[in-house]
């Protein structure tokens, strides 16, 4: 369409030059389309954002210039000129003229003529490339390896696990349980000068005494009965790297003399052998307990104490660090968004007013394991509180069936009630489900259900 077809349009207008100045002035890029898609008005900022000049423009169909990603798919100004209904602050990407991808918040509306018939559209569309920077740089400072924080007392921690991973230095890492300390320890470790060595973890309250200690420092064969074979411990398997030894404060106070003497001289004798061997290892340790309360018991030594918490951390609990819950979730929603390729893409103002009022007992952890479980639920694309485990819900419908399950026995609880509501139809299903019919047919036969198990008359 032709430039006077385009003056001839804004006639209704007292001065249309006086019009396309204001237009101009304005920070937003803005262009109209007539009903054939034809580019009828470009303003100076829809000029620089796209980077073409407003000749080029004109007349040509508006996806050959904005080149959005959802042009062909999904274009918010088609759906206003099927519906009728705005679109505002979509946001999206374009593709410049230099073949940069330009972050953009969109906003659409109908032209209409004195008569009310439609003559084509409207849409106005901000740079959001500062904004987007800034938000990178904000989660940045935010975000240190696969930990996400804005408290004070966690980034403090940030600012210092650089320096104290480049140290060298025997680390204790105090928290409760689920707080990340495990987290915190590969986190150092990636980060020293260990990193393309092995990093390998130690459960120091999962096995009971004599079995502990052949799996840290291995046996030679003989050494005991059914030790049929030389067997290398953890501390040989992390040679050149790093072991982490979680729940510390469990061992024995026979293994502790043990792991003194590994911190003193740097060596540890295998069960069975005569001769001790050199430990080329960075030693990482963590606990829930609290080991000064344990020394002055006397059920930890003093002289292991201090040698383990050569650099102390303490994490602390999600309840002190409730600014983070919203950032946590959006992370955790992010993670298992890849992981299950669905289209979840944040939680309710109610649910998480849930979650915020939550004191979280199993801390960080106990939020994702919260997510993931609403996420075997939830069969849109928002998580709302039913679809959250009913103890936090205090009560609300459906509770008392779930209470107790595992994340796997509500998942198959979940699929087969949604099958036997629909008699079976397994694509009935899947759309309510909010997965692919294929996703359901796998879920099924991972948990060993049979179509007939479903059908309320089978």
């Amino acid at each position: 369409m032709s430039r006077s077809d385009n003056d001839d349009r804004g006639q209704s207008a007292p001065d249309p030059p006086h019009t396309g100045v204001i237009l101009d002035s304005i920070g937003d890029g803005v262009f109209t389309v007539d009903t054939d898609w034809h580019i009828t008005s470009f303003n100076a900022a829809a000029e620089r954002i796209t980077g073409i000049d407003r000749d080029e423009a004109l007349g040509c169909r508006c996806w050959e210039v904005l080149r959005a990603s959802v042009c062909e798919s999904d274009c918010p100004l088609a759906y206003t000129r099927e519906t009728g209904q705005p679109v505002s602050g979509k946001t999206l990407y374009i593709v410049n003229s230099e073949g940069e991808r330009v972050p953009i918040s969109i906003s659409t509306a109908l032209l209409q003529d004195e008569e009310g018939r439609v003559t084509g559209g409207v849409e106005t569309f901000r740079d959001l490339t500062v904004l987007d920077t800034l938000r990178s740089e904000l989660e940045g400072r935010h975000r240190f390896c696969d930990m996400v924080s804005k408290n004070e007392r966690m980034q403090r921690i940030f600012e210092i696990l650089p320096e104290v991973a480049a140290s060298g230095s025997t680390v204790l890492i105090q928290g409760e349980s689920g707080t990340g300390k495990e987290m915190v320890a590969r986190a150092i470790h990636d980060r020293s000068d260990r990193a393309e060595g092995p990093m390998v973890e130690v459960n120091c309250g999962a096995l009971p005494d004599n079995l502990l200690e052949s799996e840290l420092f291995g046996h030679r064969a003989g050494a005991f009965t059914d030790a049929r074979q030389d067997r290398r411990g953890r501390f040989a398997q992390a040679e050149g790297g790093t072991i982490f030894l979680d729940e510390v404060g469990e061992m024995s106070s026979r293994l502790q003399v043990s792991l003194l003497r590994v911190l003193e001289q740097g060596t540890y004798q295998p069960l069975g052998a005569e001769e001790r061997l050199k430990a080329d290892v960075r030693v990482l340790a963590a606990t829930n307990r609290d080991l000064t309360e344990m020394v002055d018991e006397g059920s930890f030594r003093r002289d292991l104490y201090y040698r383990i918490k050569v650099v102390s951390i303490s994490l602390p609990p999600l309840r002190e660090r409730r600014e983070d819950i919203p950032l946590l979730i959006d992370h955790f929603i992010e993670r298992f968004r890849r992981l299950q390729d669905t289209d979840i893409r944040g939680v309710s103002p109610e649910a998480l007013r849930v979650l915020m009022n939550h004191d979280f007992p199993g801390n960080v952890r106990e939020l994702e394991n919260i997510i993931e479980h609403a996420f075997v639920l939830c069969p849109g694309d928002e998580i709302q509180p039913q679809h959250l485990p009913p103890e936090l819900t205090d009560g609300a419908d459906g509770g008392e069936e779930h209470s107790g399950m595992t994340l796997e026995e509500a998942e198959h609880h979940h699929i087969e009630q949604t099958l036997r509501r629909h008699g079976g139809n397994r694509e009935a299903a899947a759309d309510e489900l909010g997965i692919h019919r294929t996703t359901l047919w796998r879920k099924m036969k991972k948990h060993g259900i049979e179509p007939n198990r479903a059908d309320p008359t089978g």
